[in-house]
């Protein structure tokens, strides 16, 4: 007997040993209008409504992105609220910032802060939750600390009157976990008994009198509670799952409508491990990994793909696996992160706190900026990313899309499966060439466009011929022109006014080659015309001349064999629009002619000009592209400029008047822009991708035309907020940043294949082995696509 008697202290001391183990570092925190996470690296991220300074960035201006909290990369838990957001350094400092009429940032103060401030001194903090104005934190000597709003003793400190500063809550020092919600409080102490304050409508105590001092809730042992707006949730020790308080919405998961002033349990599994309660709808996980929700959903927070309220839990995000799940009390959208480390969001967006632009999202959406390159066609849009994956949206009429179907996409749709090197978008098809070298089209082929020898549209990738030397490709309006690696030019498609170069005016439905010069550089497919540019920096141009489009000078109205334009040899890129042209020197300065009707020169006047005039005097334009009637382009400090037509707003100045000369878009960064026939589409330094302008078949990725670049939220790979629990995580450069040659670690055994792309989505090394030679690369960002061991893995890399 007294063998059992010791067995039974020393599992008793086990427990409590097990129950007082610090709780798991909060680095994903849901408020109610905005999103934080805390990444790998200890930088912390903030989205969402910025209303109350609650970003933290130093503005109140919305953030649709993830936007970095300052410079500092010790970040080690993060917490959010209505209008609040308090996180915990590594050196267990307390920091807090937004809203502060009740005194919540605990300074002392009742100023609101726009950047982070400490709480006190104290270096000694564990974790912290925020409510509706009121803050409640945990110390590492297990006591419980609370400051803010206090109407319904929700602070516990036997009072209604706010607190400026952090009072200690009682003298236990056994406190393991706390949750603050809108109105109360609920915390678990060491020894699993269960505490809450607060409303006392939620407090799961039978007196429905507010109580101002922790009360215990039963005689259970508990895991883990969260609070929500007027209820809470809980996990017991058997990993049965509780609730109690307002059930209007079915948020007590219980299935029904029925308010309870005690704990009453949801269902009968056994296998919960966490809950996350939001406005009045919760999240639970179980312990196989899969997530579940149920209450209110008119928003999707629940994340089921529908509208509909749940009275009772129902899977959300099947066939993934689920490490941990984020809401809060006024929220109606929800986070969670994979066991893959991935952050996904879904629900009210309406503030942008789903770091996906405006939209809200009825299934979990990745947190991502991972786009290559982006293009764009007279009503569709597509985005190249680094994996290779192409996507597709906007007007789809002859499957130019590529997708299979013939019906028009809003949201980016991926290509098939192949991994592609470029793409380019013609007025009713596309063109691209596979990293093997090899040639693909499809979309409208009425005058044989798509090279195939028929006429017949295609909705899906075909090759063309069997050719796996192709360089470049450019789609026209009806035709398309291609270099090859050994510097021959081929074209194919409509000829009606010898946008095909080979002196005729006869349609071809294969690939002809253009002349017999093998020092063709790049090329660009205008509406009816084209320019090239020849390894000697010399400028050709052939086709239509209505216009003045190709800068010969001449009286023709067309030109069906290539003509240089000029004697200059120092042109480096040109781009064909419809009636008009543009090219950049080698010095970076701007050269345009050609129709001029909308001020699409940009030269201050409406004078079309049948030769290349300089634009302004600017020498450190970096790209251009041109749409119908207007043109954008980059400078060499990433900054957008615009001009030209604006009916539509794609000019992106937030007007729809017309500019003769450049004039800025915003002050973002930015390193591709793509003009479409009266939209445009643009892919900034961080790789996301914002469109703006004419949207009538869905091209900018919205439902209505917009006059300001908006976020392209889909398709991505969604942010890290933890490291992968799997060998993804041991795989590394080194060094990075480099120069010379890097090297891969940490790989699984077995073949390697290596293929490195340049920020523009550009492949321009592979390797086969765990080696990276990056001799005469220029200095920048790039991405490694790696593959070994049956696994793939894009990792960057800084070429110095």
């Amino acid at each position: 007997m007294r063998n059992l008697d010791l067995l039974a202290k020393l599992w008793a001391c086990l427990l409590l040993l097990a129950w007082a183990q610090p709780v798991q570092a909060q680095r994903l925190a849901v408020g109610a209008y905005h999103t934080a996470a805390i990444f790998p690296n200890g930088t912390l991220w903030t989205w969402g409504n910025g209303g109350s300074r609650q970003l933290g960035t130093g503005s109140f201006v919305n953030q649709p992105l993830p936007t970095q909290v300052g410079t500092a990369t010790t970040w080690a838990s993060v917490a959010a609220g209505q209008f609040n957001t308090a996180a915990i350094r590594t050196d267990g400092t307390l920091w807090a910032w937004g809203s502060n009429s009740y005194g919540q940032l605990g300074d002392g103060t009742t100023t609101p802060r726009n950047t982070p401030v400490q709480v006190g001194t104290a270096t000694t903090w564990r974790s912290v939750s925020i409510g509706y104005g009121h803050l409640v934190a945990v110390r590492t000597d297990g006591t419980l600390w609370a400051w803010g709003r206090n109407d319904d003793g929700q602070l516990g400190d036997g009072s209604t009157t706010n607190q400026l500063v952090p009072v200690q809550i009682g003298v236990a020092t056994t406190w393991r976990s706390v949750s603050a919600g809108f109105s109360h409080t609920v915390g678990v102490r060491t020894d699993g008994t269960l505490w809450a304050w607060g409303n006392g409508y939620a407090t799961g105590t039978p007196d429905p009198a507010n109580q101002l001092s922790p009360k215990q809730v039963g005689t259970a042992t508990w895991r883990t509670a969260s609070a929500g707006q007027t209820y809470t949730l809980a996990v017991r020790q058997d990993g049965t799952l509780w609730s109690w308080g307002n059930n209007q919405f079915g948020q007590l998961g219980d299935g029904t409508t029925t308010s309870h002033s005690t704990p009453q349990q949801v269902g009968t599994a056994t296998a919960w491990q966490s809950v996350a309660a939001g406005d009045t709808h919760g999240l639970a996980l179980r312990q196989d990994g899969t997530l579940w929700a149920w209450g209110a959903n008119r928003a999707g927070q629940l994340g089921d793909g529908a509208t509909a309220s749940q009275l009772s839990p129902v899977e959300a995000g099947a066939g993934a696996t689920w490490q941990s799940i984020a809401s809060s009390s006024g929220a109606s959208h929800s986070a969670a992160l994979r066991q893959d480390g991935t952050l996904w969001t879904w629900g009210l967006n309406n503030n942008g706190q789903l770091g996906a632009g405006f939209t809200k999202q009825l299934l979990p959406l990745p947190v991502a900026t991972t786009w290559a390159s982006v293009g764009a066609g007279s009503n569709s849009t597509l985005g190249l990313r680094p994996d290779g994956t192409l996507w597709t949206w906007g007007d789809n009429p002859n499957g130019q899309l590529g997708t299979g179907t013939s019906g028009n996409q809003q949201v980016p749709t991926q290509v098939g499966t192949a991994a592609w090197r470029s793409v380019s978008v013609g007025r009713w098809h596309m063109a691209a060439i596979h990293t093997n070298g090899t040639l693909w089209t499809w979309g409208g082929n009425q005058f044989g466009e798509l090279g195939l020898g028929t006429t017949t549209n295609q909705n899906t990738p075909v090759q063309v011929g069997t050719a796996t030397t192709w360089l470049s490709v450019s789609a026209g309006d009806f035709y398309t022109l291609a270099v090859r690696q050994d510097g021959t030019l081929w074209a194919w498609g409509d000829n009606t006014y010898g946008q095909l170069g080979d002196g005729t005016t006869t349609n071809r439905s294969t690939p002809q080659q253009v002349g017999t010069a093998t020092t063709w550089r790049s090329v660009s497919a205008g509406g009816w015309h084209c320019l090239a540019v020849r390894q000697d920096g010399t400028l050709w141009a052939w086709g239509d001349n209505t216009d003045g489009q190709l800068g010969t000078a001449t009286a023709t109205t067309t030109q069906p064999t290539p003509m240089q334009v000029g004697t200059a040899a120092t042109w480096a890129s040109v781009t064909a629009g419809t009636f008009h042209s543009l090219a950049l020197r080698q010095d970076g300065t701007l050269w345009a002619w050609g129709d001029n009707n909308s001020g699409q020169l940009g030269d201050g006047t409406t004078t079309g000009h049948p030769t290349p005039v300089q634009l302004g005097t600017a020498a450190t334009w970096a790209s251009v592209s041109a749409g119908v009637y207007h043109t954008v382009a980059l400078r060499q400090n990433g900054s957008l400029w615009a001009w030209g037509n604006n009916g539509y707003g794609q000019l992106g100045t937030g007007t729809t008047s017309p500019q003769l000369t450049p004039v800025a878009v915003g002050t973002a960064t930015w390193q591709g822009v793509a003009a479409g026939a009266y939209h445009t589409a643009a892919l900034r330094t961080d790789g996301a991708i914002w469109a703006w302008g004419n949207n009538t078949n869905g091209q900018t990725g919205r439902s209505n035309a917009n006059p300001l670049p908006i976020y392209i939220p889909y398709p991505a790979t969604a942010l890290a907020t933890t490291q992968a629990a799997n060998t993804a995580a041991t795989w590394q450069l080194a060094p990075n940043p480099a120069h010379g040659r890097a090297q891969l670690l940490g790989l699984p055994a077995g073949p390697v294949v290596g293929q490195l792309f340049d920020s523009q989505g550009r492949l321009v090394r592979t390797t086969a082995s765990a080696e990276v030679e990056l001799a005469g690369l220029a200095p920048g960002f790039y991405l490694l696509r790696a593959a070994a061991g049956g696994a793939t893995r894009t990792l960057r890399l800084v070429v110095e």
